[in-house]
Protein backbone atom coordinates (compact mmCIF):
# COMPACT_ATOMS: atom_id res chain seq x y z
CA UNK A 1 0.00 0.00 0.00
CA UNK A 2 1.55 3.16 -1.07
CA UNK A 3 0.69 6.31 1.03
CA UNK A 4 1.53 10.41 0.32
CA UNK A 5 4.53 11.71 1.38
CA UNK A 6 3.13 14.35 3.99
CA UNK A 7 1.55 10.60 5.74
CA UNK A 8 4.88 9.57 5.21
CA UNK A 9 6.36 12.13 7.62
CA UNK A 10 3.69 11.85 10.08
CA UNK A 11 5.28 8.49 10.79
CA UNK A 12 8.93 9.93 10.83
CA UNK A 13 7.91 12.19 12.98
CA UNK A 14 6.18 9.62 15.36
CA UNK A 15 10.21 7.96 15.10
CA UNK A 16 11.63 11.35 15.85
CA UNK A 17 13.16 11.50 12.24
CA UNK A 18 14.01 15.15 11.33
CA UNK A 19 11.13 16.47 8.94
CA UNK A 20 10.83 20.08 7.40
CA UNK A 21 7.66 21.76 9.60
CA UNK A 22 4.97 21.74 6.80
CA UNK A 23 0.84 21.35 6.41
CA UNK A 24 -1.53 19.75 4.11
CA UNK A 25 -3.93 22.35 1.96
CA UNK A 26 -6.57 21.27 -0.76
CA UNK A 27 -7.68 24.79 -2.22
CA UNK A 28 -5.21 27.98 -2.86
CA UNK A 29 -6.96 29.55 -0.07
CA UNK A 30 -5.63 27.13 2.64
CA UNK A 31 -2.12 27.07 0.95
CA UNK A 32 -1.74 30.83 1.54
CA UNK A 33 -3.10 31.10 5.09
CA UNK A 34 -0.40 27.72 6.13
CA UNK A 35 1.82 29.42 4.30
CA UNK A 36 1.54 32.47 6.44
CA UNK A 37 1.23 29.77 9.56
CA UNK A 38 5.30 28.66 8.61
CA UNK A 39 5.98 32.75 8.86
CA UNK A 40 9.10 32.88 6.43
CA UNK A 41 9.64 32.59 3.15
CA UNK A 42 10.84 30.32 1.02
CA UNK A 43 7.90 27.92 1.12
CA UNK A 44 7.63 24.63 -1.10
CA UNK A 45 4.25 23.75 -2.83
CA UNK A 46 4.38 19.99 -3.41
CA UNK A 47 1.78 18.15 -5.44
CA UNK A 48 0.72 15.16 -3.08
CA UNK A 49 0.08 11.82 -5.71
CA UNK A 50 1.40 8.41 -5.30
CA UNK A 51 3.63 8.97 -7.96
CA UNK A 52 7.53 9.89 -8.01
CA UNK A 53 8.96 12.17 -10.24
CA UNK A 54 6.84 15.08 -9.21
CA UNK A 55 9.64 17.96 -9.56
CA UNK A 56 10.47 17.16 -13.44
CA UNK A 57 6.62 16.64 -13.82
CA UNK A 58 5.93 20.77 -12.68
CA UNK A 59 4.66 19.26 -9.09
CA UNK A 60 7.18 20.84 -6.58
CA UNK A 61 7.09 24.56 -6.90
CA UNK A 62 9.06 27.33 -4.76
CA UNK A 63 7.48 30.52 -3.68
CA UNK A 64 9.03 33.93 -2.45
CA UNK A 65 6.04 35.05 -1.57
CA UNK A 66 1.97 34.88 -0.52
CA UNK A 67 0.92 35.66 -4.06
CA UNK A 68 3.22 33.48 -5.78
CA UNK A 69 1.93 30.34 -2.91
CA UNK A 70 -1.71 31.14 -4.83
CA UNK A 71 -0.31 30.89 -8.46
CA UNK A 72 1.70 27.73 -7.27
CA UNK A 73 -1.26 26.28 -5.36
CA UNK A 74 -4.01 27.24 -8.19
CA UNK A 75 -1.29 25.56 -11.26
CA UNK A 76 -1.11 22.51 -9.30
CA UNK A 77 -4.14 21.91 -8.05
CA UNK A 78 -6.97 20.02 -9.52
CA UNK A 79 -5.01 19.08 -12.76
CA UNK A 80 -3.48 16.11 -13.87
CA UNK A 81 0.26 15.82 -13.07
CA UNK A 82 2.05 13.98 -15.67
CA UNK A 83 5.03 12.36 -14.14
CA UNK A 84 7.76 9.33 -15.81
CA UNK A 85 5.58 7.00 -13.19
CA UNK A 86 1.94 7.86 -13.71
CA UNK A 87 2.08 7.75 -17.33
CA UNK A 88 0.38 9.85 -19.86
CA UNK A 89 -2.83 10.18 -18.08
CA UNK A 90 -1.24 11.59 -14.95
CA UNK A 91 -2.94 11.78 -11.47
CA UNK A 92 -5.49 14.39 -10.65
CA UNK A 93 -4.06 16.68 -7.59
CA UNK A 94 -6.31 17.31 -4.65
CA UNK A 95 -3.58 18.21 -2.04
CA UNK A 96 -0.38 19.83 -1.99
CA UNK A 97 2.05 20.20 0.88
CA UNK A 98 3.25 23.82 2.01
CA UNK A 99 6.46 23.34 3.25
CA UNK A 100 8.96 25.46 4.89
CA UNK A 101 12.22 25.83 2.45
CA UNK A 102 15.64 24.99 3.98
CA UNK A 103 19.21 26.35 3.47
CA UNK A 104 20.32 22.82 1.04
CA UNK A 105 24.49 22.50 1.84
CA UNK A 106 23.99 18.71 0.08
CA UNK A 107 21.76 16.32 -0.93
CA UNK A 108 22.03 12.43 -0.12
CA UNK A 109 19.65 9.67 -1.28
CA UNK A 110 18.65 7.01 1.34
CA UNK A 111 16.58 4.29 0.84
CA UNK A 112 16.20 0.56 2.35
CA UNK A 113 14.12 -2.49 1.03
CA UNK A 114 13.81 -5.93 1.26
CA UNK A 115 16.02 -7.76 -1.10
CA UNK A 116 14.90 -11.16 -2.13
CA UNK A 117 17.79 -12.58 -3.62
CA UNK A 118 19.65 -12.85 -0.20
CA UNK A 119 16.79 -12.66 2.13
CA UNK A 120 17.91 -9.57 3.27
CA UNK A 121 17.27 -6.38 4.43
CA UNK A 122 19.32 -3.49 1.72
CA UNK A 123 20.07 -0.38 2.87
CA UNK A 124 20.88 1.74 -0.20
CA UNK A 125 22.37 5.26 -0.28
CA UNK A 126 24.45 8.00 -2.42
CA UNK A 127 25.88 11.72 -2.38
CA UNK A 128 24.43 11.88 -5.67
CA UNK A 129 20.93 13.14 -4.20
CA UNK A 130 18.00 14.30 -5.93
CA UNK A 131 15.26 14.14 -9.06
CA UNK A 132 18.15 12.68 -11.43
CA UNK A 133 19.12 9.63 -8.83
CA UNK A 134 17.94 7.05 -11.81
CA UNK A 135 20.59 8.13 -13.83
CA UNK A 136 23.36 8.12 -11.62
CA UNK A 137 22.24 4.45 -11.02
CA UNK A 138 22.04 3.64 -14.44
CA UNK A 139 25.24 5.41 -15.99
CA UNK A 140 27.35 5.47 -11.90
CA UNK A 141 26.88 2.45 -10.55
CA UNK A 142 29.93 2.78 -8.15
CA UNK A 143 27.99 5.62 -6.62
CA UNK A 144 25.56 3.99 -5.35
CA UNK A 145 26.16 2.13 -1.72
CA UNK A 146 24.58 -0.85 -0.40
CA UNK A 147 25.13 -2.45 3.22
CA UNK A 148 23.05 -6.14 3.70
CA UNK A 149 21.61 -6.42 7.02
CA UNK A 150 20.53 -9.62 8.57
CA UNK A 151 16.61 -9.07 9.26
CA UNK A 152 17.26 -11.72 12.37
CA UNK A 153 19.86 -9.73 13.97
CA UNK A 154 19.16 -6.26 12.98
CA UNK A 155 20.76 -3.21 12.76
CA UNK A 156 24.62 -2.93 13.91
CA UNK A 157 26.65 0.02 13.87
CA UNK A 158 29.11 -1.34 11.52
CA UNK A 159 26.84 -0.78 9.32
CA UNK A 160 25.81 2.54 10.24
CA UNK A 161 29.54 3.47 10.13
CA UNK A 162 30.20 1.62 6.74
CA UNK A 163 26.92 3.89 4.88
CA UNK A 164 29.02 7.07 6.34
CA UNK A 165 31.97 6.58 5.18
CA UNK A 166 30.83 5.64 1.62
CA UNK A 167 29.07 8.98 2.03
CA UNK A 168 32.08 10.28 3.07
CA UNK A 169 30.66 12.23 6.12
CA UNK A 170 32.22 14.32 8.65
CA UNK A 171 32.49 13.06 12.29
CA UNK A 172 30.18 15.23 13.81
CA UNK A 173 27.93 14.49 11.26
CA UNK A 174 28.43 10.66 10.99
CA UNK A 175 27.02 10.11 14.59
CA UNK A 176 23.92 12.17 13.56
CA UNK A 177 23.52 10.06 10.84
CA UNK A 178 24.28 6.92 12.22
CA UNK A 179 21.57 7.92 14.63
CA UNK A 180 19.23 8.51 11.80
CA UNK A 181 19.57 5.47 10.17
CA UNK A 182 18.89 3.47 12.82
CA UNK A 183 15.43 4.43 13.15
CA UNK A 184 15.08 4.44 9.78
CA UNK A 185 15.16 0.97 10.12
CA UNK A 186 13.44 0.60 13.10
CA UNK A 187 9.88 2.47 11.43
CA UNK A 188 10.64 0.07 8.27
CA UNK A 189 10.87 -3.18 9.95
CA UNK A 190 8.26 -1.97 12.93
CA UNK A 191 5.51 -0.80 9.76
CA UNK A 192 6.42 -3.78 7.40
CA UNK A 193 7.70 -1.36 4.88
CA UNK A 194 8.52 -2.84 1.42
CA UNK A 195 10.08 0.43 0.37
CA UNK A 196 11.37 3.21 2.35
CA UNK A 197 13.15 6.02 0.87
CA UNK A 198 14.52 9.70 1.35
CA UNK A 199 15.27 11.60 -1.92
CA UNK A 200 16.68 13.80 -0.76
CA UNK A 201 18.10 13.59 2.63
CA UNK A 202 19.28 16.99 2.91
CA UNK A 203 22.51 18.65 5.15
CA UNK A 204 20.95 22.12 5.86
CA UNK A 205 23.88 24.88 7.11
CA UNK A 206 23.79 24.42 10.71
CA UNK A 207 24.81 20.55 10.36
CA UNK A 208 21.15 19.36 10.27
CA UNK A 209 20.25 15.77 8.68
CA UNK A 210 16.46 16.30 7.44
CA UNK A 211 14.53 14.15 5.47
CA UNK A 212 13.13 16.34 2.81
CA UNK A 213 11.13 14.41 1.01
CA UNK A 214 9.56 10.66 2.28
CA UNK A 215 8.37 7.50 0.10
CA UNK A 216 7.05 5.20 2.64
CA UNK A 217 5.21 1.71 1.04
CA UNK A 218 3.67 -0.86 3.42
CA UNK A 219 3.81 -4.56 2.36
CA UNK A 220 -0.37 -5.28 1.47
CA UNK A 221 0.11 -8.85 3.32
CA UNK A 222 0.92 -7.12 6.44
CA UNK A 223 -2.20 -4.50 6.59
CA UNK A 224 -4.01 -6.90 8.82
CA UNK A 225 -1.81 -5.85 12.03
CA UNK A 226 -1.04 -2.70 10.63
CA UNK A 227 -4.21 -0.69 11.28
CA UNK A 228 -2.73 2.60 12.38
CA UNK A 229 -1.19 2.71 8.31
CA UNK A 230 -4.46 1.37 7.27
CA UNK A 231 -6.21 4.45 8.06
CA UNK A 232 -3.87 6.67 5.57
CA UNK A 233 -5.07 4.58 2.16
CA UNK A 234 -6.53 6.97 0.03
CA UNK A 235 -8.58 5.34 -2.55
CA UNK A 236 -8.66 8.33 -4.52
CA UNK A 237 -5.12 7.32 -5.63
CA UNK A 238 -5.71 4.23 -6.77
CA UNK A 239 -7.69 1.91 -9.95
CA UNK A 240 -10.94 2.07 -9.39
CA UNK A 241 -11.43 -1.73 -10.51
CA UNK A 242 -8.57 -2.22 -8.15
CA UNK A 243 -10.62 -0.84 -5.47
CA UNK A 244 -13.93 -2.42 -6.21
CA UNK A 245 -12.23 -6.29 -6.31
CA UNK A 246 -10.20 -5.78 -3.09
CA UNK A 247 -14.01 -5.55 -1.58
CA UNK A 248 -14.22 -8.82 -2.46
CA UNK A 249 -10.73 -10.21 -1.70
CA UNK A 250 -9.95 -10.36 -5.49
CA UNK A 251 -6.31 -10.56 -6.11
CA UNK A 252 -6.91 -7.96 -8.77
CA UNK A 253 -4.48 -5.54 -11.04
CA UNK A 254 -5.56 -3.41 -13.91
CA UNK A 255 -3.32 -3.51 -17.44
CA UNK A 256 -3.63 -2.10 -20.34
CA UNK A 257 -4.09 -4.96 -22.78
CA UNK A 258 -7.68 -6.25 -24.02
CA UNK A 259 -7.87 -9.42 -23.03
CA UNK A 260 -9.91 -10.01 -19.85
CA UNK A 261 -8.89 -13.19 -17.65
CA UNK A 262 -9.84 -15.19 -14.71
CA UNK A 263 -7.49 -17.67 -13.43
CA UNK A 264 -7.01 -19.46 -10.01
CA UNK A 265 -4.15 -19.35 -9.10
CA UNK A 266 -0.85 -16.62 -9.30
CA UNK A 267 1.36 -19.12 -10.95
CA UNK A 268 -1.69 -20.46 -13.52
CA UNK A 269 -2.68 -16.51 -13.88
CA UNK A 270 1.32 -15.11 -15.15
CA UNK A 271 1.56 -18.58 -17.24
CA UNK A 272 -1.96 -17.64 -18.45
CA UNK A 273 -0.45 -13.89 -19.20
CA UNK A 274 2.49 -15.34 -21.26
CA UNK A 275 0.54 -17.55 -23.54
CA UNK A 276 -2.45 -14.60 -24.39
CA UNK A 277 0.67 -12.65 -25.20
CA UNK A 278 2.66 -15.38 -27.04
CA UNK A 279 -0.78 -15.82 -29.04
CA UNK A 280 -0.47 -12.03 -30.22
CA UNK A 281 -2.91 -10.41 -28.13
CA UNK A 282 -2.26 -8.05 -24.47
CA UNK A 283 -3.65 -8.80 -20.99
CA UNK A 284 -6.14 -6.45 -19.89
CA UNK A 285 -5.79 -7.84 -16.12
CA UNK A 286 -4.45 -10.22 -13.53
CA UNK A 287 -7.16 -11.80 -11.58
CA UNK A 288 -6.37 -14.24 -9.39
CA UNK A 289 -9.74 -15.57 -7.46
CA UNK A 290 -7.82 -18.33 -5.44
CA UNK A 291 -8.05 -21.95 -4.60
CA UNK A 292 -10.47 -21.16 -1.82
CA UNK A 293 -12.93 -18.55 -4.01
CA UNK A 294 -16.95 -19.30 -4.10
CA UNK A 295 -19.63 -18.45 -6.14
CA UNK A 296 -20.12 -15.04 -4.63
CA UNK A 297 -16.14 -14.02 -5.51
CA UNK A 298 -16.37 -15.51 -9.10
CA UNK A 299 -19.52 -13.68 -9.89
CA UNK A 300 -18.03 -10.71 -8.47
CA UNK A 301 -14.69 -11.18 -10.65
CA UNK A 302 -16.59 -11.36 -13.99
CA UNK A 303 -18.40 -8.88 -13.60
CA UNK A 304 -15.19 -6.56 -12.71
CA UNK A 305 -13.55 -7.72 -15.83
CA UNK A 306 -16.73 -6.96 -17.83
CA UNK A 307 -17.00 -3.38 -16.48
CA UNK A 308 -13.20 -2.44 -18.30
CA UNK A 309 -14.37 -0.62 -21.43
CA UNK A 310 -10.36 -1.97 -22.62
CA UNK A 311 -12.12 -5.53 -22.40
CA UNK A 312 -12.35 -7.31 -26.53
CA UNK A 313 -12.44 -10.49 -24.90
CA UNK A 314 -12.30 -12.71 -21.73
CA UNK A 315 -10.84 -15.63 -21.23
CA UNK A 316 -11.26 -18.08 -18.06
CA UNK A 317 -8.68 -20.26 -17.85
CA UNK A 318 -9.68 -22.90 -14.25
CA UNK A 319 -7.83 -25.86 -13.01
CA UNK A 320 -9.93 -27.09 -10.64
CA UNK A 321 -8.46 -28.43 -7.35
CA UNK A 322 -10.30 -26.54 -4.10
CA UNK A 323 -12.25 -24.17 -6.82
CA UNK A 324 -14.14 -26.78 -8.70
CA UNK A 325 -15.34 -26.09 -11.93
CA UNK A 326 -18.75 -26.65 -11.57
CA UNK A 327 -18.71 -23.86 -8.23
CA UNK A 328 -16.85 -21.51 -11.44
CA UNK A 329 -19.33 -22.64 -13.89
CA UNK A 330 -22.48 -21.41 -11.83
CA UNK A 331 -20.65 -18.13 -10.66
CA UNK A 332 -19.80 -16.97 -14.79
CA UNK A 333 -23.82 -18.10 -15.72
CA UNK A 334 -24.74 -16.12 -13.04
CA UNK A 335 -22.21 -13.28 -13.43
CA UNK A 336 -23.32 -13.31 -17.26
CA UNK A 337 -27.14 -13.03 -16.95
CA UNK A 338 -26.99 -10.34 -14.20
CA UNK A 339 -24.26 -8.25 -16.71
CA UNK A 340 -25.15 -8.86 -19.88
CA UNK A 341 -22.32 -10.35 -21.81
CA UNK A 342 -21.32 -7.64 -24.69
CA UNK A 343 -18.06 -9.77 -25.43
CA UNK A 344 -16.55 -13.66 -26.59
CA UNK A 345 -16.02 -15.62 -23.65
CA UNK A 346 -13.35 -18.41 -23.81
CA UNK A 347 -13.36 -21.08 -21.16
CA UNK A 348 -10.96 -23.65 -20.36
CA UNK A 349 -12.11 -26.31 -17.51
CA UNK A 350 -9.41 -29.26 -16.27
CA UNK A 351 -9.61 -30.66 -13.40
CA UNK A 352 -12.57 -31.31 -10.29
CA UNK A 353 -15.82 -31.81 -11.48
CA UNK A 354 -15.00 -30.48 -14.69
CA UNK A 355 -17.42 -32.45 -16.90
CA UNK A 356 -20.26 -30.91 -14.68
CA UNK A 357 -18.72 -27.61 -14.99
CA UNK A 358 -19.16 -27.88 -18.65
CA UNK A 359 -22.86 -29.41 -18.56
CA UNK A 360 -23.56 -26.16 -16.35
CA UNK A 361 -22.19 -23.94 -18.96
CA UNK A 362 -23.53 -25.90 -21.61
CA UNK A 363 -27.07 -25.35 -20.63
CA UNK A 364 -26.58 -22.33 -19.88
CA UNK A 365 -27.62 -20.63 -23.90
CA UNK A 366 -24.98 -18.52 -23.50
CA UNK A 367 -22.40 -17.96 -25.88
CA UNK A 368 -19.41 -19.32 -24.48
CA UNK A 369 -16.62 -20.92 -26.17
CA UNK A 370 -14.83 -23.81 -24.69
CA UNK A 371 -11.13 -24.92 -24.97
CA UNK A 372 -9.67 -27.87 -25.19
CA UNK A 373 -6.49 -26.83 -23.16
CA UNK A 374 -4.61 -23.95 -22.73
CA UNK A 375 -2.81 -22.79 -26.14
CA UNK A 376 -5.91 -23.58 -27.48
CA UNK A 377 -7.85 -20.67 -25.69
CA UNK A 378 -5.30 -17.95 -25.82
CA UNK A 379 -4.93 -18.92 -29.49
CA UNK A 380 -8.49 -18.55 -29.57
CA UNK A 381 -9.06 -15.69 -27.73
CA UNK A 382 -5.94 -13.86 -29.59
CA UNK A 383 -7.56 -14.46 -32.64
CA UNK A 384 -11.27 -13.35 -31.63
CA UNK A 385 -9.83 -9.82 -30.13
CA UNK A 386 -8.24 -9.71 -33.19
CA UNK A 387 -10.69 -9.44 -35.38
Amino acid sequence: MKIHEYQAKELFRSHHIPVPEGYVATSPDDACTLAGRLGRFPVVIKAQIHAGGRGKGGGVKIAGSLDEVRRAAEAILGRPLVTPQTGPKGKKVRKVLVEQGLDIVQELYVSIIPDRSTAKIMIIASRAGGMDIEEVAAQHPEKIIRVLINPLAGIESDHCREIAAGLKLTDSLAGKFSSLIEKLYGLFIETDCSLLEINPLVITAREELIALDAKVEIDDNALFRQKDVLKFRDVDEEDPLEVEASKYNLNYINLNGNVGNMVNGAGLAMATMDLIKSAGAEPANFLDVGGGANEEMVENGFRIILSDSNVKGVLINIFGGILRCDVLAEGVVKAARKTGINVPVVIRLQGTNVEKGREILAASGLNLITAKDLSDAAGKIAEIVGK
